[in-house]
């Protein structure tokens, strides 16, 4: 697909209805594995490893745009669901991409849902020489990944970052994200995903793409997350809202930004009821 060899997690009957997932950044398809656990109706899960991500090799490339995902996605969807409009779940970067993807192609989208995938702080065009010297000084110094010693220490690093993380659940994601590599572990991730953006986050585009989606939408965001202080603040959030013409806003408690492993079994009946629901 484009000249790349994909790699697209399947769960369930191929006959079942149809439910595609796609992560964020630095993370992959396996990703959801405790969310399709925690599922109760019969579906086809249809995750993919996002190009440079997990199982999918990357390009031939020092830098990553953000358009090319919104193409790769459209593949996918052609390939797997060619007639029938889709149920569409997008987390963090995926959220992003999976919006932008509904008002691109509003017809190919039954069901849309975000879960804390809903852009970065806005860029201001005086910032773009400064954005472009960035980016070039950063293809400049050829990004490393952090190695650990072994998936132990990869584990370890996994509840240092997320304490409602279980050792079980670590233990699994640990063997997933990460590889084998020089004596070590390392995260299955090209390491230039680490090079910023070379263009700023351009809100307006955003905004019309939003407001070309026709399907419902879920909204998701974690009670502990930094989405709504590091990234944007509540009021930018709800504004950005208002953009979808049908969408309804949640919270899952007791959970942070990787809410589908913390709390993947309230996430899936919210998920669920929502999907379930008539249009």
């Amino acid at each position: 697909m484009r000249g790349l060899d994909y790699h697209v997690r399947l769960w369930g009957d191929a006959a079942a209805p149809k439910l595609f997932m796609v992560h964020g950044w630095m993370d992959v398809s396996a990703s959801f594995q405790f969310l399709v656990d925690a599922l109760t109706k019969d579906w086809c899960v249809i995750a993919p490893d996002w190009r440079g991500y997990g199982l999918t090799r990357g390009p031939a490339t020092d830098a990553y745009w953000f358009a090319d995902y919104i193409a790769d996605l459209d593949f996918i969807v052609r390939h797997y669901s060619p007639q029938e409009p889709i149920d569409l779940i997008g987390h963090s970067l995926g959220g992003n991409i999976a919006s932008h993807y509904a008002g691109v192609r509003p017809e190919r989208v039954r069901k849309l849902v975000l879960l804390e995938g809903f852009g970065m702080r806005g860029g201001k065009p005086e910032q773009a020489p400064e954005r472009y010297r960035r980016y070039m000084d950063e293809l400049a110094q050829a990004p490393q990944l952090k190695p650990y010693a072994d998936f132990a220490g990869l584990e370890r690093r996994l509840l240092r970052n997320n304490p409602r993380l279980s050792a079980e659940k670590a233990h699994f994601l640990a063997r997933h994200w990460g590889t084998e590599k020089d004596g070590g572990v390392v995260l299955l991730a090209d390491p230039a995903h680490k090079v910023v953006n070379g263009t700023l986050y351009r809100v307006d585009e955003a905004e019309a793409c939003w407001a070309a989606v026709v399907a419902p939408v879920l909204a998701v965001v974690a009670r502990h997350s930094e989405m709504l202080s590091k990234w944007i603040d509540e009021p930018e959030y709800r504004r950005r809202l208002a953009f979808f013409r049908k969408v309804r806003a949640e919270v899952i408690e007791d959970a942070g930004h990787m809410m589908h492993h913390d709390q993947p079994e309230r996430l899936a009946l919210m998920v669920e009821a929502f999907l379930a629901e008539a249009d």
